[in-house]
């Protein structure tokens, strides 16, 4: 049974980091480009960075060189370090496969910037 539990959110002021996990369980993670994902009230749910098998990278053109995404694969893991946070980054973040797979969206984790 695949599970993707995303943690590492919360209050955070301007120009503040945070880094964000996501803890897989299945062989989803070894064999699946991985993505994280934010949604914020009233907005779709978009793509933030995601990150390919072999660690390529994809990002967002609002957080280009503030956040990097990248895979541990002892821990089955996927991480989002994101620094310079600015209030347009407060949204609720999820990971899921990329492209994403509607039965794996998990609760997500929150994350709010103050100005």
């Amino acid at each position: 049974q695949v599970r993707l539990v995303e943690s590492g959110g919360g209050l955070v002021q301007a120009g503040g980091s945070l880094r964000l996990s996501c803890a897989t369980s299945g062989n989803i993670f070894s064999i699946s480009p991985m993505g994280w994902y934010r949604q914020d009230p009233g907005n779709q749910r978009e793509l933030v960075a995601r990150v390919g098998g072999g660690g390529s990278t994809t990002y967002a053109d609002s957080v280009k060189g503030r956040f990097t995404i990248y895979r541990d694969y002892a821990k089955n893991t996927v991480y989002l370090q994101m620094n310079s946070l600015n209030p347009g980054d407060t949204a609720v973040y999820y990971c899921n496969t990329y492209p994403p797979i509607d039965a794996h969206w998990g609760q997500g984790t929150q994350v709010t910037v103050s100005s």
